[in-house]
């Protein structure tokens, strides 16, 4: 198990998220990059949606109360155990008593960091997730983020020590890089039409920032206003991470994994669901841009996800038996 050590520490425990609730008015939560939880939860041999914690504010300490084998996905924080440097998106052995400590994120590596536990953290699940929902305060750790003193369990702490393997992080496996700055496909959505040509057009064209108002349940974006051909007045509607939605000043907002399931704001895109971990892992303050792409373009997307997915999976299992049969 683990003892959170930082006061301020903003960390939430996270799985895959909590589906098939939509209807009932309860959102999605769960992880803000699925492929850093799911490749943490890999490299340990536990479920790929199994609960681990994010972390998004630095620095960041947790100290080990038993021996346990844990892997760091996301954002390359320089970790440290004790004073030993540990590589990112690797498996590793922690003694009982050792810190854990997780410094600011490298330039381009992402904003969040992710700690899986042998076995997945051990916490309620909460309508089928372990995933905290921070609006409605339940799931994770009492509904709420980490705080010092905190406790954390692991599923099966101890037990065989951890082989020493990693994987090469997504960002670099596949690479989305516009003018230098990182990308995101999108679908053009219900009002797609209702904005004006040149706004349409500017959408495209020009890099936005992710602003100090952004966190799981938003991201609001600052560019070249978005302008209707009208006014508009529609009734509310279910929405889903990653919709963008553009309010009145024409500033829009990109739904993330903590959104309501529904809003009124016309809809002018969504995220696809294959790069929706590329902006959870843009960091406030950062510029991004937006790449227009047809249906069929963001299947062929997150068939290319899954495919590296699946490969890192057999890798990993290739690895361990290899290691283990040392």
């Amino acid at each position: 198990m683990i003892e959170i050590l930082s006061s301020t520490a903003l960390a939430t425990v996270q799985d895959a998220g909590r589906l098939g609730s939509l209807r009932f008015g309860v959102g999605t939560a769960g992880a803000m990059d699925q492929l850093a939880l799911a490749v943490g939860n890999l490299l340990l041999g536990n479920p790929a949606g199994a609960a681990a914690l994010e972390i998004p504010v630095y620095p960041f300490q947790v100290r080990f109360t038993e021996d346990c084998a844990f892997a760091l996905t996301g954002a390359d924080c320089q970790a440290r155990l004790d004073q030993r440097a540990l590589a990112p998106w690797w498996v590793h052995q922690a003694r009982q008593g050792q810190v854990l400590t997780l410094d600011l994120p490298l330039a381009g590596s992402g904003s969040r960091a992710y700690l899986a536990l042998a076995g997945g953290i051990d916490v309620p699940e909460v309508l089928a997730s372990r995933s905290t929902q921070l609006r409605g305060g339940f799931g994770g750790l009492d509904g709420r983020s980490v705080r010092q003193g905190d406790v954390l369990r692991a599923v099966r702490p101890g037990g065989e020590p951890a082989v020493d393997f990693g994987v090469l992080p997504p960002a670099i496996a596949l690479p989305l890089i516009r003018d230098g700055l990182p990308a995101v496909r999108v679908l053009p959505a219900a009002e797609y039409a209702c904005f004006k040509e040149d706004s349409r057009a500017a959408f495209w064209a020009g890099a936005w920032k992710i602003t100090a108002q952004s966190d799981r349940y938003g991201y609001r974006m600052q560019g070249t206003p978005l302008v209707p051909i009208e006014a508009m007045e529609i009734r509310s509607h279910g929405i889903v991470p990653g919709v963008i939605q553009v309010p009145s000043g024409g500033q829009p907002i990109v739904q993330m994994r903590d959104a309501q399931p529904s809003g009124g704001y016309p809809k002018f895109g969504t995220v696809i669901e294959a790069d929706l971990w590329r902006l959870g892992q843009a960091a406030i303050g950062s510029r991004v841009r937006f790449v227009e792409v047809d249906y069929e373009a963001a299947v062929v997307a997150l068939d290319e996800v899954q495919v590296w997915r699946d490969e890192v999976g057999r890798m990993i299992d290739l690895q361990r038996w290899a290691l283990q049969r040392i």
